[in-house]
C-alpha cells in the first residue's frame, strides 16, 4: 500500500528516562500516522552532547516498542539524528544571512540591561543596522517583522494569534557559529517534509517563532498541534523531580504495556462514549487529533492502577503466567531457585488472576508456596492471634490430619470448628490465614490450602501453635 503525504515526527532528547508525557505525544502522532497511512518519523535530538548518552537513546527506542511504536511497522522511520544535519542547520543559518533576514550581534546581557534598565525585556534591536558581519562571539538573530502579525494554524487550540512587534529578534545561531535548537529543529523537519507538528503546549511559546523561520526558508509551514500539559494530583506540571514520570518505572513496577497505552491516550482525548477501556486498534480508529481538549490533563495513578486490574484479568491464563514471570525468579522473588514449581503456580495463577492489580503483587500473594516457611507480618499476626486461638488452631490441626484434602471439605471442617469456639467462618479462618500464608489478605484460603498441601500445612499450624504459646 502505498502511504500518504502525512509525515508526523516524535523528537524526543536522550537526557534520561521516557517520560509519559513524551509517550502520550508519541502515541497521539502515531496514531494520525497510521490511520491516514502516512509516516511517523523518529528523531532523536542529540545535539546536547553533555547530556545525553547511547543508553538512553536506545532507551526511547525500546520505551516506544513497548508501547506498540516500532520499525516493524511501515508507518514507522527512523531513527534520525539531529546530530548528522549539523551542516544543513548551519547553511540554512547562512542563508537567512544572506537574505538579509538575520544579522550578526555582540550584545552582551549586561549591555542589554543597562540599555533598557531591565533584566526582563527581551532584545531591543540594537545591532540590527550595524552590518556587522561574522566573528567569533557575534550570535546570529533573526530579524522578525516589526509590523503585522502571526497567526499560528493550530488543530488543537485554533488560531493563536502572536502580534510581530511583541517577538524579539531571537537568536538562531550562537557566537561560535553552531545554530540553536529553534532553528535546527525548523531545518530538520523541513527536510524531512514533516506536515504535521503534534507535540505538548509548552512548545507553544516557540511556535510563531518557528514559522517565521519556516517561511523566512521559503517553506510552507506545518499544520501544528499542542497537547494539554499533563499535571499531578495537586495540579502541578508533572515534574521528574517531583513525580513518577517514568515510562520504564511503570512497566517495572508491573503495569502492562497494553493498559499504558490506553490510559495515555486518554490524557486529553476522549472516544466520545462512556467506553473507556478499549484495544489501541480501536482508539486509533476513533482518534481525531482536532478533538483533543485543551485543558490540563490529570495523571490519576489511581485510575491507571484500576485499567491495569482491568488488563490483569482479560489476559489468557497462559499469557498471565508468562507476564508474571520476571516477578517469579531472581531478583524479585524472595524464594530459591529450585524451590518454585511451575507446576504449582500454574495452579494457583488462575486464583491470583482475579486479585492483581500490579503484576509485581504476584509475588506476595504466592511466596506462601515456595517459601520453607512464611514471613508473618507482625501487624496481621498481631491482629490475628487473639486469646483463645491456641485452641482454636489445635482443634484445626487436628480435624485436617485426617480430613478430605479439597477446598471444600476444608472449608467445611473449618467451618465446623470455628462453631465450636462460637466463631463465624471469616473470624475462625484468620488465623488460620496468617499461620499458613503470613498475612490476613491473600489468595482464597481453602484452595490455597488444597495446592500447598496437608503435610506443610500441618507443619506451618504446628509452627503457628508453638510461636503462640512460646
Amino acid at each position: 500500500m502505498s502511504r500518504s503525504s502525512v509525515r508526523v515526527r516524535f523528537a524526543p532528547s536522550p537526557t534520561g528516562m521516557f517520560h509519559v508525557g513524551g509517550a502520550r505525544s508519541a502515541l497521539y502522532n502515531w496514531a494520525v500516522a497510521r490511520q491516514s497511512g502516512g509516516t511517523f518519523v523518529l528523531r532523536i535530538e542529540d545535539t546536547d552532547t553533555a547530556r545525553n548518552r547511547p543508553e538512553w537513546t536506545q532507551g526511547i527506542i525500546d520505551a516506544l516498542a513497548a508501547i506498540g511504536i516500532s520499525a516493524d511497522d511501515p508507518a514507522f522511520e527512523g531513527p534520525y539524528f539531529q546530530s548528522d544535519n549539523a551542516g544543513r542547520h548551519r547553511e540554512a543559518a547562512l542563508q537567512l544571512y544572506a537574505a538579509g533576514r538575520a544579522y550578526y550581534c555582540d550584545c552582551t546581557r549586561d549591555q542589554l540591561k543597562e540599555r533598557t534598565g531591565s533584566e526582563h525585556l527581551g532584545y531591543d534591536g540594537f545591532c540590527r543596522e550595524r552590518g556587522l558581519e561574522f566573528a567569533e562571539g557575534r550570535a546570529l538573530r533573526f530579524r522578525t517583522p516589526d509590523e503585522g502579525e502571526t497567526v499560528v494554524e493550530d488543530l488543537v487550540r485554533g488560531k493563536p494569534v502572536f502580534p510581530n512587534a511583541s517577538i524579539e529578534d531571537f537568536v538562531i545561531a550562537r557566537g561560535d557559529g553552531s545554530p540553536v535548537f529553534l532553528l535546527a529543529n525548523v531545518v530538520d523537519d523541513l527536510d524531512e517534509g514533516i506536515t504535521q507538528v503534534i507535540r505538548g503546549e509548552e512548545h507553544l511559546s516557540n511556535t510563531p517563532k518557528q514559522q517565521l523561520l519556516w517561511e523566512a526558508l521559503g517553506a510552507t509551514p506545518p499544520v501544528w498541534a499542542h497537547l494539554p500539559v499533563i499535571v499531578n494530583d495537586k495540579r502541578q506540571k508533572l515534574s521528574k523531580r517531583r513525580d513518577k514520570v517514568a515510562l520504564e518505572a511503570y512497566l517495572a513496577d508491573g503495569f502492562l504495556p497494553e493498559s499504558m497505552v490506553n490510559y495515555l491516550m486518554l490524557l486529553g482525548w476522549g472516544p466520545g462514549d462512556d467506553r473507556e477501556i478499549m484495544p489501541y486498534e480501536e482508539m486509533e480508529r476513533l482518534f481525531r487529533i482536532e478533538d483533543v481538549n485543551t485543558s490540563p490533563a490529570f495523571f490519576d495513578v489511581k485510575k491507571l492502577t484500576a485499567f491495569n486490574g482491568e488488563y490483569i484479568r482479560a489476559l489468557s491464563p497462559e499469557t498471565f503466567i508468562d507476564a508474571c514471570t520476571r516477578w517469579l525468579t531472581e531478583p524479585y522473588a524472595p524464594w530459591r531457585a529450585d524451590a518454585f514449581d511451575p507446576a504449582v503456580f500454574t495452579k494457583v495463577a488462575p486464583l491470583a488472576q482475579t486479585r492483581l492489580t500490579l503484576l509485581s503483587e504476584i509475588t506476595n500473594y504466592v511466596d506462601f508456596l515456595f517459601l520453607d516457611e512464611p514471613v508473618f507480618d507482625e501487624t496481621s499476626w498481631s491482629k490475628a492471634m487473639k486469646p483463645g486461638t491456641t485452641e482454636l488452631l489445635h482443634d484445626v490441626r487436628a480435624a485436617y490430619a485426617d480430613a478430605v484434602w479439597q477446598a471444600d471439605e476444608l472449608k467445611t471442617v473449618l467451618t465446623a470448628v470455628g462453631e465450636n469456639h462460637g466463631l463465624k467462618l471469616g473470624k475462625a479462618q484468620a488465623p488460620v490465614r496468617v499461620a499458613v500464608t503470613g498475612r490476613t489478605v491473600g489468595l482464597p484460603l481453602f484452595e490455597s490450602l488444597e495446592i500447598l498441601g496437608r503435610d506443610r500445612t500441618l507443619t506451618r499450624l504446628d509452627a503457628a501453635l508453638l510461636r503462640h504459646t512460646s
